[in-house]
C-alpha cells in the first residue's frame, strides 16, 4: 500500500474555487482504480494550504492515476490556483495500528 500526501497553497481568494473543484471530482479520484481511502486537510494556522491524503493499492495504481486522462484535466484547474509550487510524498506503511 502507498500513502500519497500532497500540499498545496493557494492563494487566498482561490482556496474556495479549488474546494467547489476538488469537490465536483472527489468521488471520481476516489472510485479511481486502486484508490482506497481519499481525504482533504486543511492547515490550522494557515488556511491556504490543503493537503489531499489517499491510500492506493500500489504504487501502479497511483502512476495510472496520475498518468491519466482524467488526472491531467483536475490538476491543470488545480495549478492555477497556486500560490507555491506543491510538494508531495509517497509512502510506504511500515506499521498500521487501528
Amino acid at each position: 500500500m502507498i500513502i500519497r500526501f500532497v500540499k498545496m497553497t493557494f492563494t487566498a481568494d482561490s482556496v474556495e474555487v479549488f474546494l467547489e473543484h476538488f469537490d465536483k471530482n472527489k468521488q471520481q479520484i476516489k472510485d479511481f482504480e486502486g484508490c482506497e481511502y481519499l481525504q482533504v486537510l486543511r492547515d490550522k494556522d494557515n488556511p491556504n494550504i490543503i493537503f489531499s491524503h489517499s491510500w492506493w493499492k500500489s504504487e501502479e495504481d497511483l502512476n495510472n492515476y496520475r498518468k491519466s486522462e482524467f488526472f491531467g484535466g483536475v490538476w491543470k484547474r488545480s495549478k492555477q490556483l497556486f500560490a507555491a509550487k506543491p510538494e508531495a510524498w509517497s509512502l510506504d506503511v511500515l506499521h498500521n495500528l487501528t
